[in-house]
């Protein structure tokens, strides 16, 4: 393979070097920043043999490659711009710059949440194991801590690691959150510290504590302020850090050099602190509350109907990159997995992933082309184990119907484990992976509603690709070769 001739000819495609602002490589993509879409020519990069596929997300163009390809083109193509040495950390920053507000939102929740995910993957999967050891009728009538006694304190032990990272998910958050921010990281942690310490009432109680009326108060200032944690919760912490970080940023400019490291946290922290019990924690908690209540007042409310329109919409908003934000709202769900029972998003996101990687896999059986099939073999596995934009951007919304196919096929086994209700208690991959992450109870119309995800696309696009190809039978063998 010519490698500087293709790198030329994308080069050619995205329109000229002066149209490119920022350049690097991951292991299969270029990732690239544009200064102006529209002058792309996409036609001409689908035509090449090269590439698998392309999408923009995120400010981002993205040409898929694959994997050695795609460092040696990489090579060519940073001599012919003149933009080597840049990392992918340096095209996501100038990829953000051109995002909309509400783009940037989602983005800033992502780079919150995603360094946090492996410890509550962590903790989700601990209390599976939990639940494995104490649930009744799961292996026999009774749990498998009561037919064996003995295992008794394995089961104690494993749930106390489980709940940790929940019981302390504020102080996970405010590290992250801060350092996002642009404050002092362990500042953050520090203030999340106090709102989860012991001498406050746990914020899990704080509900039976209003009814009984034993809310333990600080009067301050003629105020009374109640002495409240605020354990598992995620709108506070988030708020509090983001204040946090903007009076720290602030104090800085005014306070001298020499007592910045004295002064600058000792009142960063206690402003900070002092806002977040009078104020923003109260207002925010109750926030956060609602939107849970909410979130399953509708899941439980509209059901399978509400499931189902979930599950037809979820690709389409993931397209946007929306659904990043869905990381928050599933991290307050898992916090407070003892009153919800765990969240509905990773299971419905799992139905969108299986039914995009059954309708490539369907392109794959019927396609005459040579190309779409290569891509279509790699790229419908990819999306059965969660990884859905090769699928997505290579594929299916290329053809359109497969696309269709697949958001029907997920909107119907939506429905369904909307219906079973089913449940994961912990973050995790989002397709058959994702079965790790289930509730056991869980765990079989999990499987079922896979399997109706699966079928139903598999078969529409299947039925729809033989039609294509009974249609094309009059048409010459170059005309009927690049149609699917």
């Amino acid at each position: 393979m010519d490698y500087k001739q293709v790198a030329a000819d994308i080069l050619d495609a995205l329109g000229g070097k002066e149209n490119i602002t920022a350049a690097a490589h991951c292991a299969t993509r270029l990732r690239l920043v544009l200064e102006d879409e529209s002058l792309l020519d996409q036609k001409a990069l689908d035509q090449m043999d090269v590439v698998k596929g392309t999408f923009s997300i995120a400010g981002q163009y993205q040409i898929i490659l694959g994997a050695g390809i795609v460092n040696n083109v990489y090579g060519e193509f940073a001599k012919l711009t003149g933009l080597g040495e840049m990392s992918t950390g340096d095209v996501k920053t100038a990829g953000a710059a051109k995002m909309n507000p509400l783009q940037r939102l989602v983005k800033a929740l992502s780079d919150i949440f995603v360094p946090i995910i492996p410890a509550i993957v962590a903790g989700g999967l601990l209390m599976g194991i939990n639940n494995v050891l104490t649930a009744s009728n799961l292996f026999g009538p009774r749990s498998l801590v009561e037919m064996y006694p003995g295992i008794a304190d394995w089961a104690s032990i494993i749930n106390l690691f489980a709940n940790a990272p929940f019981v302390f998910l504020p102080i996970l958050i405010g590290f992250s959150a801060t350092r996002k921010f642009g404050g002092n990281p362990y500042l953050g942690a520090a203030l999340a510290m106090i709102m989860v310490h012991p001498d406050l009432l746990n914020g899990y109680s704080y509900g039976q504590a209003l009814v009984d009326g034993t809310v333990p108060t600080w009067q301050l200032f003629g105020f009374s302020i109640e002495k409240v944690g605020y354990q598992g919760t995620v709108l506070p912490v988030l708020a509090v850090s983001y204040i946090l970080s903007v009076i720290e940023k602030n104090l800085r400019k005014v306070i001298p050099s020499y007592l910045d490291n004295l002064l600058t946290p000792l009142l960063s922290v206690l402003i900070t602190s002092l806002l977040t019990f009078a104020v923003v924690g109260p207002v925010l908690r109750a926030a956060g509350n609602g939107l849970t209540d909410g979130l399953f007042w509708l899941y439980d409310t509209t059901g399978f109907i509400g499931g189902g329109i979930f599950g037809f919409f979820y690709s389409s908003i993931a397209i946007t990159g929306m659904h990043h934000s869905f990381l928050a709202v599933d991290t307050q769900l898992l916090s407070d997995v003892a009153k919800t029972g765990g969240s509905f998003l990773l299971p419905i996101a799992s139905m969108a992933n299986i039914a995009q990687g059954a309708a490539t896999l369907a392109v794959f059986l019927v396609t005459r082309n040579s190309k779409t099939k290569s891509i279509a073999s790699a790229a419908g596995i990819s999306a059965l184990l969660g990884i859905t934009e090769p699928a997505m951007f290579g594929i299916n919304l290329k053809l359109r119907t497969p696309f269709i196919a697949a958001m029907i096929g997920s909107g119907l086994a939506s429905a369904y484990i909307a219906y079973a209700h089913v449940l994961s208690i912990s973050m995790g991959p989002a397709a058959l992976p994702g079965i790790i992450a289930i509730r056991p109870q869980s765990i079989a119309d999990f499987c079922i509603g896979m399997g109706i995800s699966f079928l139903v696309t598999f078969l529409i696009t299947l039925l729809w690709g033989k039609r294509k190809n009974a249609s094309a039978s009059g048409e010459t063998s170059s005309e009927a070769a690049d149609r699917p």
